[in-house]
């Protein structure tokens, strides 16, 4: 298994994604992370758009960081992650989108859909995830076209 580079970690989720959450911190923290946990931290009902925008705030203020959201699609994650200034946040479903998403997009925040996520993938789809680099070139003109939208705001 490919050695994870080392980056400041940042990872939320709802009471959806609660269980996932802790076994993705888990896995980081064996591979020697310090993981920085932003909630949920228990299974009790919660309301995601919080945790999801503290996670990305984080990611956005701190420059060797990426992210890991977690609900029950990830699509309310996705959303207000990506309301955040700088942050680029993919919805991954299995290892290939989490490849393109960092060589295509740069993202810095992953996103999880807890009943969707193969849980036999999961490992590998993290540390594809985050030792994958950005191919830049084509791709780097694109995301400074998503960095110029961004600025519309």
């Amino acid at each position: 298994m490919k050695k994870i580079p080392k980056k400041i970690i940042f990872i939320g989720s709802d009471h959806r994604g609660f269980n996932l959450k802790s076994t993705i911190i888990k896995f980081l923290e064996a591979k020697g992370y310090k993981v920085y946990d932003k909630g949920t931290y228990s299974k009790d009902s919660c309301d995601y758009p919080k945790i999801a925008y503290e996670t990305a705030r984080a990611v956005s203020r701190n420059k060797n960081s990426v992210g890991i959201l977690i609900c029950k699609t990830g699509i309310g994650n996705a959303i207000v992650a990506n309301k955040v200034k700088g942050v680029r946040a993919a919805l991954c479903y299995n290892i290939k989108a989490a490849r393109l998403s960092r060589e295509h997009n740069d993202a810095n925040v992953l996103v999880l859909g807890s009943d969707f996520i193969n849980k036999k993938v999961l490992k590998p789809l993290i540390t594809i995830w985050m030792t994958t680099a950005f191919q830049g070139g084509r791709h780097a003109r694109r995301v400074k076209q998503i960095s110029r939208i961004e600025n519309l705001r």
